[in-house]
């Protein structure tokens, strides 16, 4: 039986700032990451993130996961093991998980739950071939392993993960073809986007996949318009030759183990999908439960770093090891989220917050 005073879950911008912040109050803490490498997302990300200072800004992600580990690695208080997936969460308040190979038990008094999400996909014809990739693979290929995926591409997705990667594709030598975005209007960055038209890249609003072609693996990727019911419009096809499309059509929060444990569960689109109902303090309907960070809710890699040190200070304050300014702190925190909230791409996160308020003050799962 493994015993700690907080157990964090997941690697990611999230978990390592609530490491971070709880370590900082002197209390033991593990984190376990199923990956092999901490860091998350930050270890994909080669650009430079914006935001402010406090959310390491011009600093590229690679860059501020080496940040956050070097700060980890000078607590003695604070324990990280990689290839560790945590199993389930029992009624008791025990967790299981798989350490290296081998099942253990954890008794946690406290834990902050920053597993982040995974891809969502789409389905069309040929969408199973070889060389449809989602685009956080794609990602993991060029810039954690070195692995050039493509010659040719076409980006399925305008948010700022699709801008993001079609970008790093042209970086490492890839000719992308086209972005395409069902929605009417580009959901990411306009900065990113910008700097994908300077360089001659069509963004395709309201337009989608009709199909992809190939025998063996991907040859071909067929677009056509959407009308304003979503629907194909006959005759508006296009079609290019592509050995990859990356299909960049969202995030859902993983959120299985906050099932498990017994959370409230709302279902807010905006944020994703199924989240958990938590304050503002990121406490779940359990009272030793925080959430941090994708798996509270799709966002930005710089919120969820935010979100992760205000769940690792208050879980620390319930752990009853609250700094001496943990107040203005949290306030702190609190106020970073607005301004990274603030402008057309928090609008939906925003809205997505104050629906899942309603729905929490109405009773609605």
């Amino acid at each position: 039986m493994i015993k700690t005073d907080l157990l964090v879950i997941g690697a990611g911008p999230a978990g390592l700032c609530a490491a971070v912040a709880a370590g900082e109050s002197g209390k033991d803490v593990l984190i376990l990451e199923r990956s092999h490498t901490p860091g998350g997302q930050l270890v994909k990300q080669t650009h430079m993130f914006f935001g402010s200072e406090k959310q390491h800004a011009a600093t590229r992600g690679f860059d501020i996961a080496s940040i956050l580990l070097d700060k980890l690695n000078a607590m003695s208080n604070v324990r990280m093991v990689t290839n560790a997936t945590v199993l389930a969460a029992y009624d008791d308040g025990l967790w299981t998980a798989d350490i290296l190979g081998k099942y253990e038990k954890i008794m946690p008094q406290a834990v902050v739950c920053a597993t982040g999400a995974n891809e969502k996909s789409l389905a069309f014809p040929g969408c199973d071939l070889p060389g449809v990739y989602g685009a956080g693979a794609v990602q993991t290929l060029m810039n954690q392993y070195g692995v050039l995926p493509a010659e040719r591409a076409v980006m399925l997705g305008a948010g700022n993960i699709g801008l993001i990667v079609s970008y790093q594709l042209l970086q490492a030598g890839v000719k992308v073809l086209a972005v395409a975005e069902g929605s009417a209007r580009i959901g990411g960055y306009l900065v990113h986007a910008a700097k994908l038209r300077r360089m001659g890249v069509p963004i395709m609003t309201a337009h989608t996949v009709k199909a992809a072609y190939g025998k063996e693996s991907l040859e071909a990727v067929t677009l056509w318009a959407l009308d304003d019911k979503w629907q194909g419009i006959p005759g508006t096809e296009i079609t290019y030759r592509a050995d990859t499309l990356c299909v960049a059509v969202g995030l859902s929060p993983l959120s299985e183990l906050l099932w498990q444990a017994g959370c409230k569960m709302l279902y807010v689109p905006a944020l994703g999908g199924h989240v958990p109902y938590r304050d503002d303090n990121l406490r779940t309907s359990l009272p030793h439960i925080f959430v941090a960070g994708d798996a509270a809710g799709v966002e930005e890699a710089s919120s969820a770093m935010v979100e992760g040190t205000l769940a690792g200070l208050s879980a620390a304050e319930y752990l009853n090891a609250a700094p001496a300014d943990i107040k203005e702190r949290k306030n702190d925190c609190l106020s970073q989220l607005a301004q990274l909230r603030s402008g057309h791409v928090g609008e939906r996160i925003s809205a997505g917050l104050e629906l899942a308020r309603i729905k929490e003050a109405a009773g609605i799962c």
